[in-house]
């Protein structure tokens, strides 16, 4: 346990209190409150890491206590009970008592102070790490880390959707919710969680976006948040955990950049999605939104409604319904229009009026699309849709170069189809022989 550069030790316990009361003015600080005092904090802080037992804390109290008082209301002046507080002695490498740091104006790395033991000297470290921190601002090398959410962001990456969680906020947010978390437990001065952080926030911004809101990148400063860090068992920082409704919370073991961590939370978010919507072309507008939202759009043009009726049709959108749900993960869009319905899109695609039912595979940002050529069977399909995801397979070029007129049609009823009721033909003033001799 060292005094002065690591040359004199305290090894006697005795069971003393705290060297410091609430008259004083130096700080106390504790695991609660030393993110809160003194890494969010604009102001330049010395902290003393001490032990009551520890006679060389005793004979420095009184300095310390003076030299809080000359410097009030320029430096802030503070004292970790690091016996009682080990975890918070231990984050800052304490060895041994007592221990003073300065934490300037980056935060997170505070610097070992290895001056002399008396107020005088004290105060005059204090000042010239004072000056130090000004002349950086004025001129613009540092804005100071005027909170440890800013912190974090030095590493590069805009943390604005990156979600705080605290012991209070943790269960309303995430416990039971449909929402998928993702949720990085660090420590202010750890070297990896600095690295991590510029990934972090570059795919939390990503994810939002992709999934729509419903995976959340979140992280939870574990030296504050000691309750959280305690019920899942954190040991080393940063570790990710994965919290599902449901389902106990999984550690993330994948790896540590943007595109990893967006890949994962991308699967997560496939797995945990409702299967994508089939939807009949009844309008212009259901075409246009689902290729335009989507990158491939999978249009099944289904025999007409006489020639199968309600179980044969249902039987097709059954096989549909079972290739969207497994390829969800393409988040690609899905539509069905009945044979003749649409005869000019079916022109478009190549179509047109036989082969039914029939698939094609529309990429409307390229206006390209590929045809289904095997059965319309989940073999089939699936065999289609596995070799457009790999990039394979032949393509052409939308009839046009744009999707045509889409005509408005009123959406299937659900029912077999009825053969359209023809007029009675009255044959008894019709002269059949006349007939006759007319054809010839």
């Amino acid at each position: 346990l060292l005094f002065v550069l690591g040359t004199v030790s305290c090894t006697l316990f005795l069971a003393v209190n705290g060297l410091y009361s609430a008259s004083d003015d130096v700080i106390e600080l504790t695991p609660t409150n030393f993110n809160k005092e003194v890494i969010q904090s604009e102001s330049l802080w010395l902290v003393e890491f001490y032990a009551p037992w520890c006679g060389h804390c005793q004979r420095l109290t009184p300095e310390w206590k003076k030299a809080a008082t000359a410097l009030k209301g320029v430096v802030k002046v503070g004292a970790v009970d690091a016996d009682k507080h080990q975890s918070l002695g231990g984050q800052y490498g304490v060895r041994g008592f007592p221990t003073i740091k300065i934490f300037g104006a980056n935060k997170n790395k505070a610097e070992d102070y290895q001056g002399g033991r008396t107020s005088d000297a004290i105060v005059d470290a204090a000042l010239s790490a004072l000056r130090s921190l000004v002349k950086e601002r004025l001129s613009g090398r540092s804005g100071g880390y005027g909170s440890g959410k800013q912190s974090r962001e030095s590493g590069g990456g805009d943390k604005k959707d990156v979600i705080e969680l605290t012991d209070d906020s943790f269960d309303k947010n995430v416990i039971n919710r449909d929402d998928v978390w993702m949720v990085e437990f660090y420590a202010p001065w750890c070297g990896h969680c600095k690295n991590l952080e510029p990934e972090w926030a570059a795919a939390a911004t990503e994810v939002k976006e992709q999934t729509k809101g419903k995976v959340k990148l979140a992280a939870v400063d574990a030296t504050v948040n000691q309750m959280l860090a305690g019920r899942y068992g954190i040991r080393g920082f940063p570790t990710i955990k994965i919290f599902q409704k449901g389902e106990d919370p999984v550690d993330y073991d994948g790896g540590r950049t943007r595109s990893d961590i967006i890949a994962r939370a991308l699967d997560l978010f496939s797995d945990n999605a409702p299967p994508p919507e089939l939807l009949e072309i009844i309008s212009e507008d259901v075409l246009k939104n689902t290729c335009d939202a989507h990158q491939l759009c999978i249009i099944s043009v289904l025999p007409h409604i006489l020639d199968t009726g309600a179980s044969g049709r249902n039987s097709y959108l059954d096989v549909m319904l079972k290739m969207a749900e497994k390829y969800k993960k393409k988040m690609w869009g899905w539509l069905w229009t009945e044979a003749g319905a649409q005869s000019d899109l079916e022109s478009s695609l190549g179509i047109g009026g036989f082969g039914y039912p029939a698939m094609a595979a529309v990429n409307a940002r390229k206006m390209k699309f590929a045809l289904l050529k095997g059965s319309f069977s989940e073999q089939g399909i699936n065999e289609f849709l596995r070799e457009l995801s790999v990039g394979r397979g032949s393509t052409a070029p939308v009839g046009g170069g744009a999707f045509p007129k889409i005509h408005s049609v009123e959406p299937w009823d659900g029912k077999d189809g009825e053969l359209p009721v023809e007029d009675d033909i009255d044959l008894s003033d019709v002269d059949l022989d006349d007939l006759g001799k007319d054809e010839l």
